[in-house]
């Protein structure tokens, strides 16, 4: 295991765990390097783009000397397809993502952060490329594709900069949907690239919208995974006393006896999970569940082995 220098959210002892793991695309995805993907693309080489700035870590190989032998700089050649296939990780950076319960070790938007992380790891280690996108209820930050070490900087400085912003509760209070009819749509444009697309959220959403956003990027061709970051509390709902809960996405704050809605509250979570599991087994996506408790490396390991829908 090489990494550079320390960033915050690739914790040398988690990657090392991740060592010999793999992402491999179902079906065909695009890219110009023959590997382990299968791609459209045959017979002809990757176009030249544009020159970047060398950063350690950048394969020598792309170094252009002639202008190096002019300038005394060192920048290195970018292509259109730089690698086999692009895995584009999207993270649901909404108000109830930063929900943690006293027994969890992380919030749901910290513990996707570190998922994130770690996905990129692996790609990157596989020569493949690896892009974020953080969102709310609009694309809040991007980084595009890329395939080497230096990448996991900008990855790194996107992850420690997120944070779950919370919506500001005006006199009558409504409930805000994270993800709106438009900004699939938005994160659809964005992924050019035919490759694996991983969703990291914990779906607290409208199933319309979130299904309108799947069903577009299963329609260009995208090999589609749906983690769910969930709270064990969530799940459980271990809570016996007289409660005020807290609004979260524009809802009011609550008071609440959860003796008495315990098993009516734990119905609807199942219900609306099982009905998301169905509707992405319908368009052949990846639905896992990821609790907060979980080790890192296990959490990626289980849904990377997870069998295909």
């Amino acid at each position: 295991m090489v990494v550079a220098q320390h960033l915050p959210y690739f914790d040398p002892r988690t990657l090392s765990k991740l060592e010999g793991l793999t992402l491999r695309a179902r079906g065909t995805v695009e890219g110009t390097v023959t590997g382990a993907h299968r791609s459209p693309f045959h017979g002809f080489a990757a176009e030249f783009a544009e020159h970047r700035e060398y950063a350690p870590g950048d394969d020598l190989r792309y170094v252009d000397w002639k202008v190096y032998g002019r300038s005394d700089r060192v920048f290195v050649k970018q292509f259109e397809e730089e690698t086999n296939f692009a895995c584009h990780v999207l993270l649901d950076a909404s108000d109830s993502m930063s929900f943690r319960s006293e027994s969890a070790p992380l919030s749901k938007l910290e513990f996707a952060k570190h998922v994130a992380a770690a996905i990129s790891y692996v790609v990157v280690k596989q020569q493949d490329a690896i892009g974020l996108i953080t969102f709310d209820r609009e694309i809040e930050q991007a980084v595009r594709p890329g395939s080497q070490p230096a990448h996991w900087k900008q990855i790194s400085h996107v992850l420690e900069t997120t944070t779950a912003r919370p919506k500001a509760n005006d006199r009558e209070p409504k409930a805000v949907d994270p993800i709106p009819e438009v900004l699939p749509l938005d994160i659809a444009e964005r992924l050019a690239q035919r490759g694996v697309v991983i969703m990291l959220s914990d779906l607290f959403a409208n199933p319309d919208s979130l299904m309108l956003g799947l069903k577009r990027l299963r329609h260009r061709k995208h090999d589609v995974r749906v983690w769910q970051i969930v709270d064990p509390a969530e799940e459980d709902f271990p809570f016996d006393d007289p409660t005020l809960f807290h609004g979260l996405e524009g809802w009011a704050d609550l008071p609440v006896e959860p003796r008495l809605l315990r098993a009516a509250y734990q119905r609807e979570f199942l219900a609306h999970r099982e009905s998301l599991r169905r509707q992405c087994r319908d368009l052949s996506i990846d639905f896992c569940v990821l609790h907060t408790d979980m080790a890192i490396e296990l959490a990626v390991k289980k849904c990377l082995f997870a069998s295909p829908p």
